[in-house]
């Protein structure tokens, strides 16, 4: 069953690319970077075609304290797909007050603060199940250097992190030593993309796919997207489409 809940680390889960000990280390409820991804995970796990992943997703599913859940319910923007699944169980929201989103509803491992974890060791040498845990957790240092990842997987935990903030996601956008699937990933975020700066930091980024970094020309002020018509680090054809539209504004 689709949960109806979306984000860079689910879709990795949702297209099957996923190793199976990282799926059994999530439904065992120890990637929990907020309720709604940790309950969306657990709920897409339980279709898993591998039987002990899927029956460790139905048993964590199953050990959260139905008070937990109905007070989760609760929450206005849960979405109708996970509200049935529910339903269907027979635990629908009840109460005044509305969970925390922000925090998980279990956790296999009862960390203390991740912050402090790799201080003294690169954190390319950690286990990638490591590497998801600093991404989803660890400090905004940390996020800078995971972000950067050779697996995809650990760059869509960071995006996916509750503690990810829009000033570092404008920062991410400038980089051009991350991966294309950063990059696609910022800019199909309608939210992130609703920050100028983000918006700016793409199409100027080298790295953007140029069908993504045309499409957000429009989007310039006149003095970036002349910037864009000299800068010689981006593609031909994004800097061929900042001249005619440049020309086509003065004209006008």
């Amino acid at each position: 069953m689709d949960p109806g809940f979306r984000s860079p680390l689910l879709d990795f889960f949702r297209r099957g690319e996923v190793a199976r000990d990282v799926r059994l280390l999530a439904a065992q409820g120890a990637f929990a970077p907020r309720a709604h991804e940790q309950l969306a995970l657990l709920i897409l796990l339980l279709d898993d075609s591998d039987p002990e992943v899927a029956a460790s997703a139905g048993a964590t599913l199953n050990a959260i304290p139905a008070e937990s859940l109905r007070a989760f319910l609760q929450r206005s923007d849960v979405p109708m797909e996970m509200r049935q699944f529910f339903a269907d169980r027979g635990i629908v929201a009840s109460g005044n007050t509305a969970a925390d989103a922000s925090a998980p509803l279990t956790d296999a491992q009862n960390e203390e603060d991740n912050d402090n974890k790799a201080e003294d060791q690169l954190l390319s040498s950690l286990p990638i199940v490591e590497r998801m845990k600093l991404a989803m957790k660890g400090t905004r240092a940390q996020r800078a250097q995971l972000i950067r990842d050779s697996n995809k997987l650990v760059a869509a935990a960071v995006l996916s992190s509750p503690k990810l903030t829009e000033v570092e996601v404008e920062a991410f956008a400038k980089m051009a030593n991350v991966t294309e699937e950063v990059l696609r990933t910022i800019a199909m975020n309608r939210t992130w993309t609703k920050n100028y700066g983000v918006v700016s930091g793409l199409a100027r980024n080298p790295k953007t796919p140029p069908a993504i970094s045309m499409n957000l020309l429009q989007r310039l002020n006149e003095r970036d997207l002349k910037m864009l018509t000299m800068d010689r680090n981006v593609p031909e054809a994004v800097r061929l489409a900042a001249r005619r539209m440049t020309v086509k504004g003065e004209k006008s």
